[in-house]
């Protein structure tokens, strides 16, 4: 039979979608569909296996650093967040008009949480995103400085559909982390979106920031076309570490 041959060729042309979905059509009994049908299966097999692996490829790059999602997000009542909102958010208009989010709260208090599920969210529609804690950002952008492969580093951080800066103001800034900071935010304004966390309100930035021009320049790049989300309430990770040993103790 040629069949086996066929799926031989599929998979070296690296159609490996089609060539299960003809293999496991081989070992059903016959089919009444025509030949139309069948190619149809073939082809959206095909098409689901690499809408898969794209999926995948984004999910790995975006480096998350929390496994989260848009349902397992806690709405008490006391956390400053709404339903309502992230169910808008998740529905990703934000990233089409290109906005940017900023998220404030204490420490423990979920603003990583949410802004890798919202992440999450993007990856699944298509977008590209990255996380990336600041101190750590500083350290990569300190070392392309150092071997020329700075400007490459930028356009990178340019084309990402969705670049998360968590932890801003946890560590000062110098005149090259602002310098960097701007850089960043320049090439991002109204062409892509950012997410920012902090401890800080957003009152306290132009402070943090430490230098009048700098900060009037990264803030209305950051700020004015930006959506705020202001948590509050105690420590989700200080309340889940209780759960946890209540639990072991019973």
């Amino acid at each position: 039979m040629l069949s086996q041959p066929t799926v031989d060729k599929l998979r070296v042309l690296k159609l490996n979608g089609m060539a299960d979905a003809l293999a496991q059509q081989l070992q059903q009994p016959p089919s009444d569909l025509d030949f139309e049908s069948r190619l149809a299966i073939l082809v959206e097999q095909e098409w689901l296996a690499r809408e898969n692996r794209k999926l995948k490829r984004r999910l790995t790059s975006a480096k998350l650093q929390q496994h989260a999602c848009i349902e397992d997000i806690s709405y008490d009542n006391h956390r400053g967040v709404a339903k309502a909102k992230m169910l808008e958010l998740s529905h990703n208009q934000w990233l089409q008009y290109k906005l940017n989010l900023l998220i404030t709260g204490s420490t423990g208090c979920g603003k990583t949480y949410i802004a890798c599920a919202l992440a999450h969210r993007g990856c699944l529609d298509g977008y590209t995103c990255r996380y990336y804690r600041l101190p750590r950002l500083w350290e990569e952008l300190k070392i392309a400085r150092a071997n020329g492969t700075y400007a490459q580093c930028l356009g990178q951080l340019a084309k990402l559909d969705l670049l998360i800066l968590d932890d801003w103001g946890l560590v000062p800034l110098d005149g090259e982390r602002r310098q960097d900071l701007l850089e960043i935010l320049d090439d991002r304004y109204q062409k892509r979106s950012t997410i920012v966390t902090s401890q800080l309100p957003v009152a306290s930035w132009h402070e943090h920031l430490h230098d009048k021009t700098f900060a009037d320049a990264i803030l209305d790049r950051l700020i004015h076309n930006s959506i705020r989300i202001e948590l509050t309430g105690e420590n989700m990770r200080k309340k889940q570490s209780t759960l946890q040993l209540e639990e072991i103790g019973k």
